[in-house]
């Protein structure tokens, strides 16, 4: 199951004609765009020139190794619109064409250690903790180009555009023609004949052809050989010498992967994610973080979705889908708890277990032992059926813990709302409340 659930990648959306099962929320670990750059480097793929800094003094030097006018200095934040973002220092826009080394080191300090709020990032922001200098090229002409796995195929798709270095949804919508793809036989490898027809419906001049063919089929190899999920290179530009240079890489990889691509894996930015997920990752439960105020324990992510959903038919909103899994421990139970109760928003949890492979005895003693050391101070609703539920009932019978109990799904989302609200009004008026059982 997912172990995070993060914004669908503007590739995804760019292909009108896939099935839209493709388009769905993947899992997948996102890096940094330095470290993109370097594996394409290491694939033997053109870009510019650059490195990354993590202070003023760095950038400095960075920028004056670089040994030109014409440069560009990127926060390096894990989130899209960077360009069009804003820092919590008050500079306007991750991305800045700079000039110096002086401008390098100033804009740097601006950038570091400072939270950048983009479209995608939400009020809160990323932390900004490195900043990626890299020269600056005049391009003749920039296109689009992405490799990813489509469903409808079942297998690796190249996506490719002539309309490259703008926003790749907007072109889809507005001129889907313009949206090229080529399916790739993942057992027979790519067919370079095919990959040159692409180069040259693109549009890449006839001096660039070849090489912009060397370089696609190179990108779809770093994508097999890295287990990604995506490589999106925007723009792909021709320069004015005739080379083929990729400007800017956003690479995506499968956590599934990660026991034999631990190279990769170690360049995971986790101050770039959410400290539940990070933490919820670490006990193999599957979080992900929400909107609302009733924290959700769930085993199974159907039962997690059924249980987000009658929540919302009863008027709340979820704080979270939590997915403790089939073979969840005591401890782990308990671990969930300690995520769920540290997002200040949720003013109630509402456990929701199904024991078929999981006990549901395990899961009342990971209840029992979170309310116990957590002290807890909002309300718990508890609805348990299937396997030992009735040792699981009597555990919590006797544990004198105040716990809402429910065997019906309905009562107990229904309980799960209206205490939430209860307590969400006396936040508001600023009035600390207590409950006792029977309510």
């Amino acid at each position: 199951m997912f172990r995070t659930i993060r914004s669908a990648s503007a590739l995804a959306k760019a292909m009108p004609r896939m099935n839209p099962a493709a388009q769905q929320q993947k899992r997948f670990l996102s890096i940094h765009e330095y470290m993109s750059m370097e594996l394409l480097q290491k694939q033997g793929i053109k870009t510019p020139r650059g490195g990354v800094a993590k202070s003023g003094a760095e950038a400095f030097k960075i920028a004056e190794s670089l040994g030109t006018e014409d440069m560009v200095i990127k926060a390096q934040v894990l989130a899209g619109g960077r360009g069009k973002g804003t820092f919590d220092s008050g500079l306007k826009g991750g991305v800045r064409t700079i000039f110096s080394p002086t401008e390098a080191k100033m804009f740097a300090d601006q950038m570091l250690g400072h939270k950048l709020v983009t479209k995608q990032t939400g009020a809160a922001g990323k932390i900004c903790n490195s900043v990626y200098i890299c020269e600056r090229k005049y391009v003749r002409r920039e296109y689009y180009f992405a490799v990813l796995m489509d469903r409808k195929s079942q297998g690796p798709v190249m996506v490719a555009s002539s309309q490259g270095g703008v926003d790749i949804e907007s072109v889809a919508a507005e001129n889907p023609e313009a949206i090229l793809q080529l399916p790739i036989d993942i057992n027979k490898g790519v067919d370079r004949a095919a990959v040159r027809d692409l180069a040259e419906r693109m549009g890449f001049t006839p001096k660039c052809v070849d090489q912009a063919t060397d370089t696609m089929i190179n990108l779809y190899d770093l994508f097999m050989q890295k287990d990604a999920t995506m490589v999106e290179i925007n723009p792909m530009a021709e320069s004015s010498d005739h080379e083929v240079i990729c400007m800017d890489a956003k690479i995506n990889f499968d956590d599934n992967a990660e026991f034999r691509q631990k190279d990769v894996h170690s360049l995971r930015d986790v101050t770039q994610e959410d400290p539940r997920e990070v933490a919820a990752a670490k006990y193999n439960l599957n979080y992900i973080g929400l909107d609302g105020s009733i924290g959700c324990l769930v085993n199974g992510a159907g039962l997690a979705m059924s249980t987000m959903d009658i929540i919302k038919l009863h008027g709340g909103e979820p704080a979270n889908f939590l997915d403790v899994g089939g073979g969840a421990t005591a401890d782990q139970v308990t671990e969930a708890f300690k995520i769920i109760s540290s997002d200040p928003r949720v003013t109630t949890i509402f456990t929701n277990i199904f024991g078929g492979i999981m006990s549901c005895r395990v899961i009342a003693q990971g209840i029992i032992a979170a309310a116990s050391t957590l002290q807890l101070q909002i309300p718990l609703v508890v609805r348990l059926q299937g396997t030992e539920v009735d040792e699981a009932k009597k555990l919590i019978a006797e544990s004198g813990l105040r716990i809402i109990t429910s065997d019906d799904l309905d009562d107990a989302a229904s309980k799960s709302v209206k205490l939430s609200k209860m307590v969400n009004m006396a936040r508001e008026a600023k009035i600390n409340v207590s409950f006792e059982l029977p309510i």
